[in-house]
């Protein structure tokens, strides 16, 4: 009897485990970051990527601040990503595209990610460092979504080359909604048939804005784009 207690406690104990492993990588790039790795159907599946870049109030060298909002704190709260999530922190300063670059490379070395699937998100700060990112290197992104921040207008022609979508609050007084009107009508300049949209949130303020990680339409939106 103990033993088909034991043996049922193991059967229960073992359908119970996460089905995802979120742990920190220290000292292998430039950013230190967390990384979700999905458990994989088969060991030749390839996986999507999924960044998240932090606003300025996460910045530090306290990695479980990135916890606070965003992709992390969604995932605490129950989501399940089906993807390899990489969510890096910054010290201080502006985002690195090129350092951001770095852990992608790393991880897709490393990890069995699919190149023609790679997806970028942020708030704030991290929606700049989201559009510096894909402005920079946007044959690396599939799609991305850039949440009350800004960008370059000089990166418009390359930020027409990814699918985009740029949410804004319109009672945002911390970054103005016209930082992110800008950069989409830059790509809409270069090419006004760019998969670009802009979104206007009716009410939506600086922070309230991070209730787009809690629903399901970003990441649709996102995970439907393939290279």
């Amino acid at each position: 009897m103990k033993k088909l207690i034991l043996l049922f406690l193991v059967i229960t104990f073992s359908f119970q485990q996460p089905e995802e492993k979120l742990h920190t990588v220290i000292g292998k790039t430039t950013y230190p970051f967390w990384l979700q790795i999905p458990k994989t159907v088969t060991k030749e599946e390839k996986l999507p990527v999924l960044i998240f870049l932090h606003g300025k109030s996460l910045s530090g060298t306290d990695l479980n601040r990135v916890k606070r909002y965003g992709v992390l704190r969604a995932m605490d709260k129950g989501r399940k990503i089906n993807a390899i999530v990489i969510a890096p922190q910054i010290a201080s300063g502006n985002w690195n595209p090129d350092k951001v670059l770095e852990i992608l490379t790393y991880v897709q070395k490393n990890y069995p990610t699919d190149e023609k699937r790679v997806y970028v998100c942020g708030m704030s700060l991290g929606g700049y460092g989201t559009m510096h990112f894909v402005g920079k290197y946007p044959d690396r992104v599939t799609a991305a979504v850039a949440i009350c921040g800004g960008g370059n207008v000089a990166d418009g022609c390359n930020l027409a080359k990814v699918p985009m979508w740029i949410q804004h609050g319109d009672k945002d007084y911390i970054v103005k909604l016209s930082e992110s009107q800008k950069v989409y009508n830059a790509i809409k300049k270069c090419n006004p048939n760019a998969d670009a949209t802009l979104t206007i949130i009716k009410g939506g303020n600086h922070g309230s804005v991070e209730s787009l990680f809690h629903q399901d339409a970003m990441y649709d939106w996102m995970f439907k784009y393939k290279k």
